[in-house]
């Protein structure tokens, strides 16, 4: 399984892409900014996108996606997501005020769009690549992904603070019947410490919170652990923080930058 970074950073600015990820060629998670540097041919074999959860940033590509290859597909893109990002899509941006409502253009027969609603736990399949749904605390519904690889899994956090149940999620990825150990961590930071309440009430981690986070991670839990959603202007200094805060942990602590690509 090939995962290429589009996007990784918590906001824009020169350099930095919102949150997305294409797996193999025809799988994205999340359609943020980054999105917008994949060629023409390359998004139009994009048939799967599974969404975290309804925030801009990991939206805002998706309906400028979809009007770039209307002309060049003739099936529909499923977009995976929970009932109630599926709802603000379809009330907010899918209006035909915002932008048309591609889930009947170019008919309600033969849509460009279509809505596959998912819940947190259950496994989709697509083309033989397991991808289960995991818990994220967000302040919105929202979800982590888990991508099955041939070696291993890619787990992505979404956006999330304190979620407890992510551990034994992930314990049943690596004990379970197809099991298969953790390739690495995608987990976010969007704030610095200075920043730390407006994480909380935002339900983001910062640098002290992820700390804390990573603390309950159960034994035999040894992976790399990849930082993403950084704000730009925040960057420098939430990595510095990061590195002062858990040094002498055992932590394989590595930093998520657009352009990378990883094979599992």
């Amino acid at each position: 399984m090939k995962v290429r970074v589009l996007g990784c950073s918590g906001a824009i600015a020169q350099g930095c892409r919102t949150t997305s990820f294409l797996i193999n060629h025809n799988i994205l998670i999340d359609a943020g900014t980054g999105v917008g540097d994949l060629t023409l041919e390359e998004m139009r074999r994009i048939d799967h996108v599974f969404l975290t959860h309804s925030h801009l940033d990991h939206i805002a590509a998706l309906p400028l996606m979809l009007d770039s290859v209307s002309s060049l597909r003739n099936q529909p893109v499923q977009v995976h997501a929970l009932p109630a990002t599926v709802a603000a899509l379809q009330a907010h941006v899918f209006n035909n005020t915002i932008w048309p409502d591609f889930s009947r253009i170019p008919s309600a027969q033969s849509p460009l769009l279509q809505f596959a609603p998912l819940a947190e736990g259950v496994q989709v399949c697509v083309n033989d690549t397991p991808i289960q749904v995991l818990s994220a605390v967000h302040t919105v519904p929202a979800v982590g992904y888990a991508v099955q690889g041939e070696d291993a899994w890619w787990v992505f956090t979404g956006d999330t603070e304190h979620n407890p149940a992510l551990w034994p999620q992930l314990e049943a990825l690596r004990t379970g019947p197809a099991a298969k150990p953790i390739g690495m961590l995608v987990i976010e930071t969007a704030f610095s410490n200075r920043e730390s309440s407006l994480a909380r009430r935002s339900l983001h981690f910062s640098p002290a919170s992820l700390a804390r986070e990573l603390a309950t991670m159960p034994s035999g839990h040894s992976y790399p652990v990849y930082i993403t959603h950084t704000k730009p202007s925040e960057s420098e200094r939430i990595l510095e923080e990061i590195t002062a805060g858990l040094e002498g942990q055992p932590y394989d602590i590595r930093w998520l930058r657009a352009g990378q690509t990883f094979h599992l």
